[in-house]
């Protein structure tokens, strides 16, 4: 079975991280999908017009180190802030995916992960 994928099941399943402006990170919230451990760490992170990079960046690292986060949806905007550090991620899980917000729209050319599908399967 070389070259599969092998994710170690996890007790409980796994989560999806949020990295976004107020109104999309609450509305993955209403439904259910935040969650604070016992040590107060959040699968979410809100940023607004006064938010440093240095916190969006360190948000993101710790994200991606977590073992119990499988997916991380990141308002493409907010992902333009720290394409340096999306370009750079390699790790099949957590998945990165861009979403687009109430106020900005999805633009497949901004999103890395869909131009690293695109260079695949030979598009681009």
């Amino acid at each position: 079975m070389s070259g599969k994928l092998k994710v170690k099941n996890r007790e409980g399943g796994f989560l999806i991280g949020v990295i976004g402006d107020e109104d999309t990170v609450t509305g993955f919230l209403l439904p259910g999908v935040g969650q604070v451990d016992a040590k107060r760490n959040k699968n979410f992170f809100v940023v607004n017009s006064k938010t440093p990079i240095t916190e969006i960046e360190n948000a993101f690292r710790t994200f991606t180190t977590r073992e119990d986060l499988a997916v991380i949806l990141i308002t493409q905007h907010i992902a333009e802030e720290i394409r340096h550090l999306i370009r750079d991620y390699d790790k099949l899980i957590p998945t990165i995916l861009e979403i687009p917000s109430k106020d900005h729209p999805y633009d497949k050319e901004k999103d890395s992960v869909m131009q690293k599908v695109l260079r695949m399967r030979g598009g681009v």
